[in-house]
């Protein structure tokens, strides 16, 4: 009998008075319940590919999990080790360039031995089993030029291996900061990672303990200000991995660094302590923040009023002075105008409507400040509109009335045309841009002429 039969005849002895209508209802319920389910179940077993369908979610243990806490921290610690194990060491880096001279291909180019595809495979297989992922006919491809032997430099794929091994133990190193194990870092992580990095950086012996805090968070702003746009707070490990900051940071440990070389490198010693003494500098009342007057005194002095302004009600500050933190952000952009992150920062409080675009609007906003700054200083006032026109002709932007953050991205004149609108110095030295280019020129033919 099926279940619409068994429905049919529970109804048609309705007329049963002597049960009530909450046991009729129950009994139909029941039915419905147990036949449904029977149905349900074979159409169970018609359709079993759902067994087939990988597991794709791991659940994180709950803070109450201490004891799935501590396996996860472990299974992660075995993992890691056994990964950094499978890493070439210093006694097989070493062997490996024997064997590469010990098989190189006559004649050598220059200076440079060189060796060919078949010398290259029979290097692999005496290398050991840690060097067969280098000796593949991609990697022998990817370092192929003009030889006309067909030949790679052995000190081109030397490196190419000695690269890859840093990578991996670099990797390696930071995956023991990733806490949460999913690949990327926090802000509290990354300070750990440079913390505890710091003694094996001889360039940063002679900073004092108490300036390590300071050091610290001056080195994790520049990772999360480019590599945080969205302000996540946290990075993935392969994006620090990726960009060149790392790299910047880990030259610290050669001792001979030369002094040009610290001054341009944010990480140095010398370069963190300009930052923070020129923020001490400004910091004028020593209560640890800046105000906004404080602020206006920042490089030449010669930002705008109007575009402080926006400074202070776009960015983090707290009862109207700005920290630490949100003045290295402030720093960050300015100095690196050129890049997309610092223009997407000056953008944004560019961006006064918040529309996404600057209009003419926007554009004379800003520059109106700028106008008024030379009236101060005595100058003979730009007009607006030649200035608007120049701006448009620099960025050429896909909408003919409207500069979007891409649209300065891509003419590669986003710093000049930030400049012009926010500070004063900057537009004087754009306006005055002829003359400069000819004092260098004078000045490279008096040079030639001694």
């Amino acid at each position: 009998m099926d279940w619409k039969q068994a429905l049919k005849n529970r109804l048609a002895a309705g007329t049963d008075t002597k049960r009530s209508d909450q046991e009729l209802k129950d009994e139909e319920m029941e039915l419905f319940t147990k036949y449904y389910l029977e149905w349900k179940g074979g159409r169970k077993h018609a359709n079993t590919s759902y067994t087939n369908i990988p597991r794709f979610y791991y659940r994180l243990p709950a803070e109450d999990e201490i004891l799935l806490q501590k396996l996860r921290e472990e299974s992660r610690a075995v993992f890691l080790q056994r990964k950094s194990r499978e890493l070439l060491d210093n006694e097989e880096l070493q062997n490996l360039w024997f064997l590469l001279d010990k098989h190189q291909t006559r004649p050598m180019m220059g200076d440079e031995a060189m060796i060919n595809y078949e010398n290259f495979l029979e290097v692999g297989e005496k290398a050991g089993s840690k060097c067969k992922q280098f000796f593949t006919a991609r990697v022998y491809a990817k370092l192929l030029h003009n030889d006309p032997y067909g030949r790679i430099s052995i000190m081109q794929f030397f490196n190419y291996v000695m690269r890859k091994v840093w990578l991996y133990q670099t990797r390696i190193g930071l995956s023991l900061y990733d806490v949460a194990g999913q690949g990327y870092l926090r802000e509290s992580d990354l300070e750990n990672y440079i913390l505890e990095l710091i003694p094996t950086l001889p360039q940063l012996d002679g900073l004092e303990k108490s300036f390590y805090s300071f050091y610290v968070c001056t080195a994790v702003r520049k990772f999360f200000f480019f590599l945080d746009p969205l302000r996540t707070g946290k990075i993935k490990i392969q994006d620090i991995l990726a960009c060149s900051f790392l790299d910047d940071l880990l030259e610290l440990r050669d001792e001979e660094l030369s002094k040009e070389s610290q001054e341009t490198n944010w990480f140095s010693a010398p370069s963190a302590l300009r930052v923070y003494g020129q923020y001490l500098n400004l910091d004028k009342d020593h209560n640890g923040m800046l105000s906004k007057e404080e602020l206006s005194r920042y490089g030449t002095g010669t930002l705008t009023n109007i575009f402080l302004d926006r400074v202070f009600q776009e960015c983090l500050t707290y009862d109207g002075e700005m920290d630490y933190k949100t003045y290295l952000d402030f720093v960050l952009a300015l100095e690196n105008r050129k890049e997309p992150a610092a223009l997407q920062y000056i953008f944004k409080l560019l961006d006064i409507e918040n529309k996404g675009y600057l209009n003419v609007f926007s554009l004379n906003y800003f520059f109106r400040a700028i106008q008024e700054q030379m009236k101060i200083h005595g100058q003979d006032l730009v007009s607006f509109q030649d200035v608007k026109d120049e701006i448009f002709d620099m960025v050429k932007p896909k909408n003919p009335y409207k500069i979007s953050l891409q649209d300065l991205i891509n003419s590669s004149q986003g710093d000049t045309v930030t400049s012009i609108l926010i500070d004063l110095n900057g537009f004087w030295t754009y306006e005055n841009r002829e003359v400069f280019v000819a004092s260098d020129n004078d000045s490279s033919t008096d040079l030639d002429d001694t």
